[in-house]
């Protein structure tokens, strides 16, 4: 190969191989937005909770009317029902709360990211967010702390717990008990007794005359 055709080669080559890092190069803007959509599912799950902590709420306190006002053969179809309206607000909550949750780290969570961090740590947050070990771990994080491994955390502590659960239950009881005149003893408290009155002194004796 001549000179000036291996010359031309190597120029070609320096130019190639200087295209694909021109063209991959990120601003700092770019790299937090690249960023923001690697933590979409984040944003969507706090979202959709907050969205669902009224509906528990709600849940609850018909639980209890169910229970405890609800005749037993009526129960199961009002129970239906209140299930129903909970997913028909659910439905139209969670979508409301994801768009706000969107738009507003969009406006806040994007600048704070672009103000705190460098453009080339903003590079290692994304090259460790897409790190096919992370998402592997997170994949197996609920078997790993999932509910079997919550079930014996409380069978480990119950021994310890029962107790210290019992007793305060039944100060509860008896301070709840003592308040209500002993309504939840069925028995009304047994009246306090009277103070003990000063014994008179005994008559002196006459004198003798």
């Amino acid at each position: 190969m001549k000179f000036t055709q291996l010359a031309l080669a190597t120029a070609l080559t320096g130019s190639l191989l200087a295209m694909p890092l021109s063209a991959s190069a990120q601003s700092k803007k770019e790299l937090v937005q690249k960023l923001m959509v690697t933590q979409q599912p984040l944003i969507d799950n706090a979202a959709q909770n907050l969205a669902e902590q009224p509906a528990r709420q709600l849940v609850g306190g018909a639980k209890q009317v169910l229970s405890q006002a609800v005749p037993p053969e009526k129960r199961e179809a009002t129970a239906k029902q209140v299930d129903a309206e909970i997913k028909k607000y659910l439905d139209g909550a969670v979508p409301l709360f994801k768009a706000s949750a969107n738009k507003l780290s969009a406006a806040s969570v994007a600048p704070a990211l672009e103000e705190k961090f460098s453009e080339d740590e903003l590079k290692q947050l994304i090259t460790i967010l897409d790190s096919a070990v992370l998402k592997k771990y997170q994949a197996a994080l609920p078997d790993l702390i999932g509910s079997s491994f919550l079930e014996k955390v409380v069978l480990d502590v119950r021994p310890q717990l029962d107790p210290k659960l019992q007793t305060v239950q039944n100060n509860l009881r008896a301070i709840l008990d003592t308040a209500s005149g002993g309504k939840l003893s069925g028995q009304a408290p047994a009246p306090a007794p009277a103070p003990a009155k000063a014994a008179k002194p005994a008559p002196k004796p006459a004198a003798s005359k």
